[in-house]
C-alpha cells in the first residue's frame, strides 16, 4: 500500500508539470525558457512529453498490473461477504460483540421487530435456533462496493494514459521503423518513415493554416524533430476572426473551416471552431489553438543607409517567406517572420511610449505612467548575413511621437531572448523621411565635403578674410570626414588620440558645434536642391539636426545596410488548430467517474449488522460495522432504546 501511494504521489506530481509546463514544444523554445543546463536536466527527466515518458507509462502498466490482481483477488470474498447475512451467529458469539444488549420480553415481538427493520431499511433473514429465533438484519452493504469501484476506476484510468501513451508509435521508433524528420521541408517532401498513416491509433499534433488555403496533415512535436500525422480528410479555413481588448489582448477569436474530402474535395461539413468549444469529426478533435500570420503580403521602400542618394528603391515580401538584397558587393538574405496589424502600447505620458525607445547609442527613459495608445501596423524580420549569422528587426509602418517629435522606429536584437533596441529615424516637416536621407546621404558623401563646409565657414565668419574662413572650412571637412567613418565614437577616438587631456571637454563642444552647424547647412542645401523650401533656423530645425545626427551615428550599430519602411500591406490571417485522437479519453473520463463513485460510496454509504436473538422472555440484541465510528456509537445507541421501548410497549 505504501509503494502504490508513492507512486500515485509520482504521477500525481508529473500530471501537475505535464499540466503547468506546455508539452512537446520544439527544443529550442525550452532552452530559451530555462537555460541550457536545465534543459538538459529536464529533457533526462522526460518533463517535455510527461504523459509518455518510459518511467511514466511503466508506472502506469505496473498499477494496471498490480491493482487488476489486486481485486481479482478480493472480488470472490468481497462478493460472497456482501450476499452473506451471517444468520448462523451463535448466542455466545454474539454475547461477545462489544456492542449489545439484553431486553426482557412478554409474548411474541418478532412480528413488531420485523416492522421496525423494514422501517429502518433493512433487509434480514430468519434462522431458528434450538427453539429460538434468530434475526440477521443488514443495511449498507454497497458500502463494500466502493472497493470495487475505486480499484477499476484506477485500472480504467491507467488503460486510458496507456491506450493514449502512443506505445506503438515507440516501439517503432525503437526499431527504426519510424524516424523524426529534423528537416526544414514542406510536408509534400517528407520521407515515408516520418509519416504517420491516417489509422494511427492516438496523436497531438498542430497545423497553422491560412485562409483560403487546406490542410491534410498535422506536425507531431517530439524530441528535436517531428512526424507528419495524414488525416482522413482536408480542412480549409475560409475566414479567421479575431476581436481584441482595449490593451491589445485578445478578446476572442474563431475560425470558420470546412472539412472536404480527401479524395474528391467535396464539402463534408461547414462548422465554426471557438476557443474551448472544439468540432469532433471522425473520432478527431478538432481545438482553436492559436492564431498567426498566414503570409501577409508587405510592399516596402527600401533605404540605403551608406550610399549618397536619397531615394528609395522597391522592395516586396511576405511573412514566412524570403528575398534577397545586395549591399556593398555582399547578398544579404531578408526573412519576413512575422506581422501585427496594430500594437497597444503604454505611452505613458503624451509623448512617451511603452516601448524602449531609447537608440543603440541612448536616449530617454520611458515613462511610469499608462496610456494606452495604437501605435499601428509593426513587421518584423531578419537580415542574414552570408556566413549564416541574422539579426533581427522590428520596423513600425507609422509614425511616432516622441518627446514632442515625430520619428520612425526601427528596432534590432543580436538573440530572440534580448529586448529590441530602438533607432529613431526622424520625420522632416512634411513628416516623411525623405529629409532626413538626403541630410544622411550629404553628410556621408565625402565629395559634398568642402561645399558643406565652404558654407559653414561663410555663414560664422562672413565678415573675415577668406584665409581664415579656408582654414575653418579644411578643420569642417576634417571633422566631417572623421565622423562619416564611424559616428560620435570615431570622434570621440580622435579626440581621445589627438587632443591633450585638459583641453579635450573644450574640443568635443567644439567640434559638435561645427558638426551640428555644418549638418544644418548640408540640410539647407539638400532641401533647395530637391526644390524644396530652405529651412529656418529655428527649435525645429535644430531638434531636427541633432536628432538626424543621432540617427547616422547610430545606423554604424544598426547592423544592416538598409533600412525597410512599410508602405502598404495585404494581411492574410491563419489559425492555429490542434487536432487529437485519443480513444483513451472516454476511458478516462469514465474511470474518474467510477473514482468519484466509489468515493462517496465509501465515505457515504455505512455499513450496519444487527442481530436479533428472541427467545421466549428475552431478546438478545447485537450490531457491527465494518468501522468504529462516532455515527455508530450513536446509532447503536439509538436502535438499542427503540428496540427496549417496542419491548416494553409489546
Amino acid at each position: 500500500m505504501r509503494f502504490a501511494i508513492s507512486l500515485f504521489t509520482v504521477l500525481a506530481i508529473a500530471s501537475i508539470i505535464g499540466t503547468v509546463l506546455k508539452q512537446n514544444e520544439p527544443y529550442a523554445n525550452y532552452i530559451f525558457q530555462f537555460g541550457q543546463f536545465w534543459f538538459t536536466v529536464f529533457q533526462w527527466m522526460g518533463l517535455y512529453d510527461v504523459y509518455r515518458t518510459p518511467w511514466f507509462v511503466t508506472i502506469l502498466a505496473f498499477l494496471v498490473v498490480s491493482t487488476g490482481t489486486c481485486v481479482y483477488r478480493n472480488l470472490p470474498g468481497m462478493l460472497r461477504e456482501i450476499r452473506s447475512y451471517r444468520e448462523n451467529a451463535t448466542e455466545q458469539s454474539l454475547r461477545h460483540f462489544h456492542h449489545h444488549g439484553e431486553f426482557a420480553s412478554h409474548g411474541n415481538p418478532t412480528a413488531i421487530l420485523m416492522q421496525y427493520l423494514d422501517v429502518q431499511g433493512y433487509r434480514y433473514r430468519q434462522q431458528e435456533q434450538g427453539g429460538n429465533l434468530l434475526i440477521a438484519a443488514k443495511r449498507g452493504s454497497a458500502n463494500r462496493v466502493s472497493y470495487l469501484f475505486t480499484h477499476s476506476a484506477i485500472i480504467l484510468i491507467c488503460l486510458g494514459g496507456l491506450l493514449d501513451s502512443n506505445l506503438p508509435l515507440k516501439v517503432e521508433q525503437a526499431f527504426g521503423i519510424k524516424r523524426l524528420e529534423t528537416r526544414d521541408i514542406p510536408a509534400s517532401q517528407i520521407p515515408a518513415i516520418s509519416r504517420l498513416s491516417p489509422d494511427n491509433l492516438s496523436f497531438r499534433g498542430n497545423v497553422d493554416i491560412p485562409e483560403g488555403e487546406s490542410a491534410d496533415v498535422v506536425f507531431l512535436n517530439i524530441a528535436d524533430g517531428y512526424l507528419v500525422q495524414d488525416l482522413p480528410f482536408k480542412i480549409a479555413l475560409t475566414k479567421f476572426h479575431i476581436s481584441h481588448y482595449s490593451t491589445g489582448q485578445p478578446k476572442s477569436f474563431a475560425s470558420d473551416i470546412v472539412i472536404l474530402d480527401k479524395t474528391t474535395g467535396k464539402p463534408l461539413l461547414t462548422h465554426t471552431i471557438t476557443v474551448n468549444h472544439p468540432l469532433t469529426y471522425d473520432g478527431i478533435a478538432i481545438y482553436q489553438a492559436s492564431f498567426g500570420d498566414g503570409g501577409t503580403r508587405l510592399n516596402l521602400d527600401g533605404w540605403n543607409l551608406f550610399d549618397h542618394q536619397g531615394t528609395p528603391f522597391l522592395v516586396t515580401g511576405a511573412v514566412h517567406k524570403s528575398t534577397t538584397l545586395a549591399a556593398d558587393n555582399t547578398r544579404y538574405t531578408i526573412e519576413f517572420t512575422d506581422f501585427r496589424p496594430f500594437n497597444i502600447e503604454n505611452r505613458g505620458g503624451d509623448d512617451q511610449t511603452q516601448h524602449d525607445t531609447r537608440s543603440v547609442f541612448g536616449g530617454s527613459a520611458v515613462a511610469d505612467k499608462k496610456n494606452l495608445h495604437n501605435v499601428g501596423p509593426n513587421f518584423q524580420y531578419k537580415v542574414r548575413r552570408p556566413d549564416g549569422q541574422a539579426r533581427e528587426y522590428s520596423n513600425y509602418m507609422l509614425p511616432i511621437k516622441v518627446d514632442g517629435r515625430w520619428y520612425l522606429l526601427s528596432g534590432m536584437r543580436d538573440a530572440p531572448n534580448e529586448a529590441f533596441r530602438y533607432i529613431r529615424f526622424p520625420l522632416d516637416p512634411d513628416r516623411t523621411l525623405t529629409g532626413f536621407m538626403r541630410l544622411r546621404g550629404a553628410m556621408l558623401n565625402p565629395a559634398l565635403f568642402p561645399q558643406i563646409a565652404q558654407r559653414f565657414a561663410q555663414s560664422v565668419l562672413h565678415d573675415t578674410n577668406p584665409a581664415t574662413q579656408a582654414q575653418l572650412a579644411d578643420s569642417t571637412v576634417k571633422i566631417l570626414e572623421i565622423f562619416s567613418k564611424g559616428g560620435y565614437k570615431t570622434l570621440s577616438t580622435f579626440i581621445a588620440n589627438k587632443i591633450p587631456a585638459a583641453q579635450r571637454d573644450l574640443a568635443a563642444q567644439t567640434y559638435l558645434k561645427i558638426l551640428a552647424l555644418s549638418a544644418f547647412e548640408a540640410y539647407r542645401m539638400t532641401q533647395v536642391q530637391a526644390g524644396r523650401p530652405a529651412p529656418k533656423a529655428d527649435d525645429a530645425t535644430g531638434w531636427f539636426i541633432r536628432d538626424s545626427l543621432t540617427a547616422m551615428n547610430d545606423i554604424f550599430f544598426y547592423g544592416a545596410p538598409v533600412y525597410l519602411q512599410l508602405s502598404t500591406y495585404d494581411e492574410v490571417k491563419a489559425t492555429g488548430l490542434q487536432l487529437t485522437r485519443t480513444p483513451g479519453e472516454f476511458i478516462v473520463f469514465g474511470g474518474s467517474g467510477l473514482l468519484v463513485l466509489g468515493i462517496f460510496t465509501g465515505f457515504f454509504v455505512r455499513e450496519r449488522r444487527l442481530w436479533l436473538l428472541i427467545k421466549p422472555d428475552q431478546v438478545l440484541f447485537a450490531m457491527s460495522s465494518s468501522r468504529k465510528t462516532l455515527d455508530f456509537e450513536k446509532d447503536f445507541a439509538l436502535r438499542k432504546q427503540h428496540i427496549m421501548e417496542i419491548l416494553k410497549e409489546n
